[in-house]
């Protein structure tokens, strides 16, 4: 055994290495779990943040000084993120080549912010112009770059997190590789992807909602999206009116209590079945008016109409359904 590989610690005690490690290589444990320390055979374990491979028995420090192969995203001003510059973007599946190609700006300056000459800017626009040929190099790209703008496009119009946007992009693949989409529009199957991803995120919109934003009829949207997940057998659960309760309430600007209060009307109105059949939208706008008025909060059914995107005469149906629900459950 050489010195060079090996290196005992007299610094450290061996429940002090176990600590350390435990708490810093839960992640890397894994990775090592074929490797056995050659002082006592006991696990090997990886110390990300001291750059050390330890034994997590005995203490013995097996490696040292290692090299941090990760991502440098973190930077506080300029001139550090130039120092890191070296680090891309992480790989996305919004984009259609999932962020790996390169891009040239489209200013025309150098790397010193110097405007470029009349040859060195026709130079630049014939180099954009086969670079964007070059990253879209067959049908299936191209067709897959349209969804994913459309798709990126949508859940901006509508709210929608970055985490549902890489969902409905996955869902749109998964649709390109199955040969789903002969016979339908690019519009449509990205549309229900995108919708089918915001149910599965817990954050869904409405059918209506979707509709407005995307460029295809609605019924279309429903037809694709039906197809969509029984081809895909996607888990798709059915719209819970409480998922809609918060964006609803805080778009109408009430508090806690009204929008905990509305919970509670839909709670009841589920243990007496009054949900079955009923739009799960509409039940959570009538909820949410109905909260309202129960905490002395000044909103109107037009409000409420509008924000929820359902219409005043729903709104008064559900809301009467809704308290005498509530009415049975204290009987």
């Amino acid at each position: 055994m050489s010195d060079q590989t090996f290196t005992k610690t007299t610094d450290r005690s061996p429940s002090r290495e176990r600590q350390r490690g435990t708490e810093s290589t839960t992640e890397t444990e894994e990775e090592h779990a074929g490797l056995r320390c050659p002082e006592c055979s006991g696990n090997v374990i990886t110390d990300d943040e001291h750059g050390e491979t330890v034994c997590d028995d005995c203490g013995l420090v097996i490696t040292e000084d290692s090299v941090d192969r990760g991502p440098e995203w973190r930077a506080f001003d300029s001139a550090e993120k130039d120092q890191k510059s070296r680090v891309g973007a992480p790989t996305t599946n919004t984009m259609h080549d999932k962020g790996l190609s390169t891009n040239i700006d489209w200013r025309n300056k150098d790397a010193y912010g110097r405007s470029l000459g009349a040859r060195q800017r026709q130079k630049m626009q014939r180099l954009r112009k086969w670079n964007e040929r070059f990253r879209t190099r067959d049908s299936k790209e191209r067709n897959l770059k349209q969804a994913l703008g459309e798709i990126d496009r949508m859940a901006s119009a509508v709210g929608l997190p970055d985490n549902v946007r890489e969902t409905a992009s996955v869902i749109y693949r998964r649709a390109l590789d199955e040969d789903l989409l002969p016979g339908r529009s690019i519009e449509g199957v990205s549309t229900s992807c995108v919708y089918a991803a915001a149910r599965m995120a817990g954050v869904p919109r409405s059918l209506d909602e979707i509709a407005d934003v995307s460029r295809v009829e609605k019924s279309e949207i429903a037809r694709t999206y039906r197809y969509v997940v029984r081809e895909l057998s996607l888990e798709v659960r059915p719209a819970d009116p409480e998922q809609y309760v918060p964006r609803f309430a805080s778009s109408l600007e009430l508090s806690e209590e009204s929008e905990m209060r509305a919970k509670q009307l839909l709670k009841n109105a589920k243990e007496q079945g009054v949900h079955s059949g009923k739009s799960p939208v509409g039940l959570a706008a009538a909820a949410v008016y109905a909260a309202a008025l129960l905490t002395n909060e000044k909103t109107t059914q037009a409000a409420v109409s509008e924000v929820a995107d359902i219409s005043e005469v729903t709104i008064r149906n559900r809301y009467h359904e809704l308290l005498e629900a509530e009415e049975e459950m204290l009987v």
